[in-house]
């Protein structure tokens, strides 16, 4: 019996764009990611029993095959024809429903970790093809970092790490579902896209008050959530250098130089919003 237990790492946007759309129904994306140290823990043990089981220290998320970790080791397995059993418990930290990759960090974590357990020696390039089978944000999950997204954001390239500073992540209550996001965003015109150009040429400076000028989200002109705006008020009056709103929602991030006023920010919110996080960027996606 063997067992493995890794971190697998949240994202933030701090560009997201929408781009186009395919035959099949998926948007085009383009847009900038980056790793940050909020994580979820998954331990993964091989057990002479057979099928795969998964359990969560949440009772909300769902452990059956429509959980990603459950998918990924699913589609791990029979690609590898390993047919022992396997028992993973997840140790959720990353909020639900926030547009911070929990689920694919998850499923990252499962594949990685399944390649170090087993020994198969698959490359990242491999792995990555199979996270791409459970979602789009899963390659970015698996290689983590800072990275430009394109296609339906399985195309990669690495980016210089983002300065090191300090991050406010608040996860308010409204929930928002990623399908219906998607599906608003083809009947609503977009009044601002972001200058993806200038993030990655303020990232290649290392300059950190561009980076947070140049932060930009479509999908915070299409959802019109008032907490958004809210929390971004409360993180710009503590001196954030920019504060948006990460993937479909509804997490907000803001960026801040030092880590007295991010404390003093994260203080402040967490009497609102209890799933208030200071965290940094780190530059891999699982560890």
């Amino acid at each position: 019996m063997k067992q493995i237990t890794l971190r697998g790492y949240a994202k933030i946007n701090l560009t997201l764009d929408v781009t186009g759309r395919r035959d099949d129904g998926y948007h085009l994306l383009e847009m900038v990611m980056q790793s940050i140290s909020v994580a979820d823990t998954i331990r993964i043990q091989t057990t002479t029993e057979p099928g795969i089981r998964v359990t969560c220290n949440q009772s909300l998320i769902p452990c059956d095959p429509s959980n990603t970790a459950f998918w990924a080791a699913q589609l791990f397995s029979r690609h590898h024809a390993f047919t022992d059993g396997l028992s993973i418990h997840i140790d959720k930290q990353i909020p639900i429903q926030a547009g911070m990759a929990g689920g694919s960090a998850d499923a990252a974590a499962v594949l990685v970790g399944l390649n170090r357990l087993l020994e198969t020696g698959d490359s990242l390039d491999e792995l990555c093809k199979l996270g791409l089978m459970v979602g789009a944000d899963v390659p970015f999950c698996i290689r983590g970092g800072t990275m430009l997204a394109q296609g339906i954001g399985e195309i990669l390239h690495p980016l210089p790490s983002m300065p090191d500073c300090f991050l406010v992540v608040c996860k308010p209550s409204v929930n928002v579902s990623t399908g219906e996001a998607y599906a608003r965003i083809d009947h609503v015109p977009l009044p601002i896209h972001p200058n993806t150009k200038a993030m990655v040429q303020a990232l290649k400076q290392g300059d950190l008050s561009a980076i947070g000028g140049y932060l930009c989200n479509v999908f915070e002109a299409v959802l019109q959530l008032p907490e958004i705006d809210a929390i971004q008020r409360i993180m710009e009056q503590h001196r954030a250098l920019g504060s948006r709103m990460t993937g479909s929602g509804s997490a907000v991030f803001g960026i801040f130089q030092t880590e007295s006023d991010a404390q003093n920010c994260v203080s402040f919110l967490q009497n609102q919003y209890p799933e208030t996080f200071l965290c940094r960027p780190v530059s891999q996606g699982v560890e």
